[in-house]
């Protein structure tokens, strides 16, 4: 099986032992604490799974600004985006040597880590801008990754830690959730060696199931990892548990047994690009995926990066023993009405725009809302009822 990035095994920060589990939170309840923001908590969920292999911990801020200046930390690790723990008052833990973590996204605030602080620092708005700046391309308030990492904190709390829970995503998404652990132990069980990831935050329509059967053929490949974020997302994104049933179904229905894993992570969307495609390939590579598909507009929002820069990244930015595992760069795909099936765009060029079936992300809410289903050459009927249900429950409210 692939290598983890940067490590020989897996360094997952989980503490797996019940015994050790419950004398850490015994002593965590003498501790002074810490609440997390929704990012750092998420950072610890994937650092306790294994999915940030190596590190081992949060960065310090000379770390985070490397990263975020070159993609390597201070010590020469190849990394695409800063792993931190910002917050705005030290107040509760100023002078202490080993702190407790609590989850800002579940009720009562438990602990769900605890840290040996190496550092606390001042950040100031400046380097709050070229972290931001290098990171999501743009200093753009519109833009959601931007708007959330600038309220993040003015001071940087780094340090190894011990995770002592997942947060909600077990409770949430029993059977969906994996760490990085378990996918690889599932990639091993079920005898795959050539694997396919494929990062979703929507629900999957006929072309990104075709894109996923193409990617697994043109591979050669034993199975695919549908990976679908199980964080926070925009307002206008469709939850988690909706996109979970909807790919379910589509498995379920349209691609033979023992060729599709589907399991989801637990980090918040970033929106960033080339620099969160990056970070995908790593913890894809972490947990067994040996390619990862890359398509148009990958991880982006609005208008802010172009179709293929998080293609392109990879060959102009990324070294080529950074990583292991290897990218399937895609087109858009869509329905074309001249071969009557999906095809990748750039692979048709005798078509026009009018040739393809091609509908706006607004004009498929307005009819799944309104109860029309999209046309089987859009959207698997099954899958568009469960759409139609979720916007009409939607509207109704």
């Amino acid at each position: 099986m692939i290598k983890p990035h940067g490590a020989d095994a897996l360094n997952p920060l989980l503490v797996s032992d019940e015994a050790a589990k419950a004398a850490l939170l015994a002593e965590a309840e003498l501790l002074p604490s810490l609440t997390l923001n929704s990012a750092a908590a998420a950072n610890a969920v994937m650092l306790g799974g294994g999915y940030f292999t190596p590190l081992g911990g949060f960065m310090n801020l000379a770390d985070a600004l490397s990263v975020a200046e070159t993609m390597h930390t201070t010590t020469g690790l190849f990394w695409p985006v800063p792993v931190l723990n910002l917050t705005h008052d030290i107040g509760a833990i100023e002078g202490a040597g080993r702190i407790a973590l609590r989850d800002p996204n579940v009720a009562g605030n438990p602990v769900m880590a605890i840290m040996n602080v190496q550092k606390i620092e001042p950040v100031s708005t400046q380097q709050i801008d070229t972290m931001a700046r290098q990171v999501f391309g743009t200093l753009d308030d519109t833009h959601p990754g931007v708007a959330v990492f600038k309220k993040l904190g003015k001071y940087c709390v780094s340090g190894d830690m011990q995770v002592l829970n997942l947060s909600y995503f077990e409770t949430d998404f029993p059977g969906t959730f994996k760490t990085a652990v378990e996918i690889r132990r599932e990639i091993g069980e079920r005898g795959w060696e050539k694997v396919v990831a494929f990062q979703t935050r929507n629900p999957m329509h006929l072309a990104h199931e075709e894109l996923c059967r193409m990617a697994m053929e043109r591979l050669g490949a034993d199975g695919i990892v549908i990976h679908m974020l199980l964080g926070k997302l925009k307002a206008d994104d469709i939850p988690a548990s909706v996109r979970d049933a909807c790919i379910r179904k589509m498995v379920e229905l349209y691609f033979p047994e023992n060729s599709v894993s589907v399991s989801g992570y637990g980090f918040d969307m970033l929106y960033a690009g080339p620099r969160e495609a990056v970070l995908h390939a790593v913890f894809r590579q972490n947990m067994g995926a040996t390619h990862l598909i890359v398509g148009r507009d990958h991880a982006g929002v609005g208008n802010f990066y172009g179709p293929f820069d998080a293609q392109t990244i990879f060959e102009e930015k990324v070294p080529q023993s950074a990583l292991e595992i290897e990218i399937f760069g895609a087109d858009h795909t869509a329905y074309s009405k001249k071969l009557k099936r999906v095809v990748m765009m750039r692979e048709a060029p005798d078509h026009e725009r009018e040739d393809y079936v091609i509908l706006s992300g607004t004009k498929v809410r307005e009819m799944l809302g309104q109860g029309i289903s999209p046309p089987p050459e859009f959207s698997r009927p099954e899958v568009a009822r469960i759409l139609m249900d979720y916007y009409q429950l939607e509207m109704a409210s």
